[in-house]
């Protein structure tokens, strides 16, 4: 089974828009990831027009992580899953063809695994996975 798939590039676009503080862009392409292998039938398609803000880092740690790193495309993806609470159908049509939501562990789930597709390191993918994780659950649904 191939591993699974992350569009290769993103465009964005300054957005003159804040998100917890955080400046946003808006994404200019659709960047689309296969859920679990590049065969997969589970696609999640991020529309052009979306906002995001990349990884939601703190400050103090721009340095070991900065919030457009490697991750910026499982960032994306992430966003997209988090501000819809995973379901598609809630911005724009249908941009996720699996029938139900995601819940939110299985978009921190997606989040990790997507990491892992683009080549982000073991060690930066756990920390990063464990932040959301722990700390994620405001950001669900916004």
């Amino acid at each position: 089974m191939t591993p699974a798939r992350i569009t290769g590039e993103f465009k964005v676009a300054e957005a003159n828009s804040l998100r917890g503080g955080r400046a946003c862009v808006r994404l200019l392409e659709p960047l689309e990831y296969r859920v679990g292998s590049a065969e997969s039938g589970e696609t999640i398609v991020v529309p052009a027009g979306f906002l995001t803000d990349f990884a939601s880092i703190p400050w103090g740690l721009w340095n070991l992580f900065p919030p457009l790193g490697p991750w910026a495309r499982p960032a994306i993806i992430h966003d997209f899953l988090y501000a819809t609470r995973g379901d598609g159908w809630a911005f724009q049509r249908c941009w996720i063809t699996r029938e139900r939501p995601y819940a939110r562990a299985e978009a921190d789930a997606i989040f990790r695994e997507a990491m892992r597709v683009v080549g982000v390191d073991a060690w930066r993918r756990e920390v990063m996975y464990r932040a959301v994780r722990l700390g994620g659950g405001g950001g669900w649904g916004s």
